[in-house]
């Protein structure tokens, strides 16, 4: 047993290997409990605050379920909701709500701001995803890796697409901590912050995983076990930015030729949503404006049966399961 009580879980450079992986293996224990109903709610009359900045359905819904699932109430601020920063500084905010919660989830903007809540904040505040790293989501795959490989240490993952912010830091992070070996596959425009691909070679080295940035396709995803990517470019930035991602990232989606260059056994992974056919209103205007129906992966690997994205996203609940009640006192 180890012990994590009174924790924030902002990063994963904040944790050693031996943490992640107890995480890891607390939300399989949770999940066998779940799928057997076999209850643990064992933190009745507990309750979290989930501020939202940025909306999201995967990231809300977890926390909602597995805060009920634990026996917790649960408190969501969306946008409109909550003045933090606007009429009650990111101090203020994390005193007062530290006085009526056991727990503080923030969904946002600047790692500085999560940083900031839980600097001021005598209860664990956790990262529901930030511009700088997304660390929830990194205990979904790496427990959605183990449960369809085996085994973690070792795991040879390519991040295609935009790897300048959180999934792909997020990535670079994890396999340096876990001993994987990491690749992200892109335009080198789109390449790592420079900083922190020499702060996780470093890592890497202690731990046997390695870090490698390359615009060759074929190299990149040549025998790999994990294919990853995520959306190119984030809502409400203008058709500019659109038309330059589009342009500059095209060769870098994910395709039946991409998985066939990883090889069979390869799974291919995104942290949704995704835009991989016509069938959302964003996907639909992508079409009208750009002439393309898919964008960072194909609907033919998004289908296939090397696609694991849905059991990724289950695994969001019970991995923030696992956070939660190893942290909350």
């Amino acid at each position: 047993m180890m012990d994590l009580k009174g924790r924030d879980f902002l990063k994963l450079l904040d944790f050693t290997p031996e943490e992640i992986l107890y995480l890891v293996d607390l939300a399989a224990d949770l999940k066998d409990k779940k799928k057997k109903g076999i209850p643990v709610d064992t933190f009745r009359g507990r309750n979290i605050a989930l501020i939202f900045e940025k909306t999201s359905t995967r990231t809300r819904c977890a926390f909602e379920v597995a805060a009920h699932d634990l026996g917790m109430g649960c408190t969501y601020l969306d946008p409109s909701q909550s003045q933090i920063g606007k009429k009650e500084s990111i101090a203020d905010t994390a005193r007062v709500l530290a006085g009526m919660f056991e727990g503080i989830e923030y969904r946002g903007f600047e790692q500085t701001i999560v940083e900031e809540l839980a600097k001021y904040s005598k209860v664990p505040v956790w990262n529901g995803l930030t511009n700088d790293f997304h660390p929830t989501q990194m205990l979904a795959d790496l427990l959605t890796i183990k449960e369809h490989f085996g085994y973690i240490k070792g795991i040879r993952l390519t991040y295609m697409g935009d790897a300048r912010y959180n999934m792909a830091n997020s990535w670079m992070v994890t396999c340096a901590k876990m001993g994987m070996d990491f690749v992200a596959c892109t335009s080198k425009n789109y390449f790592p912050d420079a900083e922190l691909v020499e702060t996780c070679k470093k890592i890497a080295a202690e731990n046997g995983g390695s870090i490698t940035l390359t615009e060759d396709v074929t190299l990149g995803t040549t025998d790999r076990d994990v294919i990853y990517t995520d959306v190119w470019v984030s809502m409400g930035e203008p058709d500019e930015v659109w038309e330059e991602r589009i342009r500059e990232l095209s060769p870098y989606q994910v395709n039946a030729q991409v998985m066939k260059n990883a090889g069979e056994k390869a799974i291919f992974m995104h942290c949704l949503p995704a835009y991989h056919d016509l069938k959302t209103k964003i996907g639909a205007e992508i079409s009208a404006k750009f002439g393309i129906d898919e964008m960072e992966v194909t609907d033919e690997v998004f289908e296939s049966a090397q696609s694991v994205v849905f059991d990724e996203a289950e695994n969001r609940m019970h991995t923030i399961k696992a956070v939660m009640a190893a942290t909350i006192e």
